[in-house]
């Protein structure tokens, strides 16, 4: 709830207060997360010792970016449909198989970007 006491800035650190804790909980309590952060941690190291350039980290970074968000977003969809309907439900499967598909394309697309990046280097 918003305390009209508050001013523009108190508002957005606020905002990056709920934010970064957001971050943290997925960080430290979802496997998935857990799994394709460690993954980023490594790829970040390798980008280093295979002397990335500025292009190919930006591409690294967009495509790191894009499977965390989707596996974000993909774990607050099911987060909610659980709490909305605890129980087996065929139309709330439905909808959590959708939302488990968005990391999967992202994940797709982020090796076939790692392919483009790394393979002319081991040639």
């Amino acid at each position: 709830m918003k305390n009209p006491n508050d001013n523009f800035l108190k508002g957005r650190i606020k905002s990056l207060k709920f934010a970064l804790r957001g971050a943290w909980l997925l960080i430290t309590t979802e496997h998935s997360i857990m799994v394709q952060f460690s993954i980023a941690i490594i790829m970040s190291v390798v980008g280093f010792i295979m002397h990335l350039s500025a292009i190919e980290w930006i591409m690294q970074f967009l495509a790191i970016g894009l499977v965390l968000v989707a596996e974000a977003l993909n774990t607050a969809i099911e987060k909610l449909a659980d709490y909305i309907q605890p129980s087996y439900d065929k139309k709330i499967g439905f909808i959590k198989d959708i939302s488990a598909g968005a990391p999967a394309i992202a994940a797709i697309i982020a090796i076939i970007i790692g392919l483009i990046i790394y393979i002319p280097k081991f040639s």
